[in-house]
């Protein structure tokens, strides 16, 4: 999971993203007044995947004044908004995923992760591809085979949502922190019913 630093100056903002591009962009220009999907890519490191982008400017601009953001988002060219309005994030507390949030979509949380280390306090399970020369199989897995996974508890309430975070990123603190990704959810428990889960991708810390 990558760490992303949000811009406390628009100006700072504005420069970073209105970069012209890689280099073989030749159709975009820096510090033009438009903020193109390649420009947006550059700065993120991502290629192609346009839901990745949107959560990664989101989380960005997120320190930033409304009117701020306001200006950025007005910068974006037309593909771009298009993106910006179809994958914006969802800002929940842990306690109104499971009401509120919408399958497949990007999300911020906040809280505190604490860690489930032990497949006797967590068994839910996943599906994964996996491929046999030319052919391509669904199989089920427990979840924490993949994942470290944590429970994210609601400061608030008390509650906790379960975050699913790469085994190969570094642990997640046990502090408050802000994480970012696409909401998930786990194939039927043994009460037949689907739980939701978060994907991590992103993670700002205080």
């Amino acid at each position: 999971m990558e760490t992303v630093k949000p811009y406390n100056e628009i100006d700072k903002a504005i420069i970073s993203l209105d970069n012209g591009g890689r280099f073989y962009n030749l159709l975009t220009k820096a510090e033009d007044g438009i903020i193109s999907q390649a420009e947006l890519g550059k700065l993120g490191g991502i290629f192609n995947d346009k839901q990745k982008m949107i959560l990664f400017l989101e989380l960005s601009i997120s320190k930033l004044k409304e009117n701020e953001k306001e200006i950025i988002i007005s910068k974006l060219d037309e593909n771009l908004k298009k993106d910006y309005l179809k994958y914006k994030p969802q800002n929940l507390l842990p306690s109104e995923v499971n009401e509120k949030g919408i399958l497949s979509s990007n999300m911020v949380l906040t809280g505190v992760p604490e860690l489930i280390d032990s497949k006797s306090d967590f068994n839910g399970f996943i599906i994964i591809p996996i491929m046999t020369g030319k052919v391509t199989t669904l199989t089920l897995i427990p979840m924490i085979d993949n994942y470290d996974v944590y429970e994210l508890r609601d400061e608030k309430t008390s509650e906790t949502f379960i975050i699913a975070h790469s085994k190969t990123s570094e642990k997640l603190p046990n502090e408050k922190i802000i994480i970012a990704g696409v909401l998930k959810e786990l194939e039927k428990n043994e009460k037949g019913i689907k739980e939701k889960f978060l994907e991590a991708i992103y993670q700002i810390r205080n």
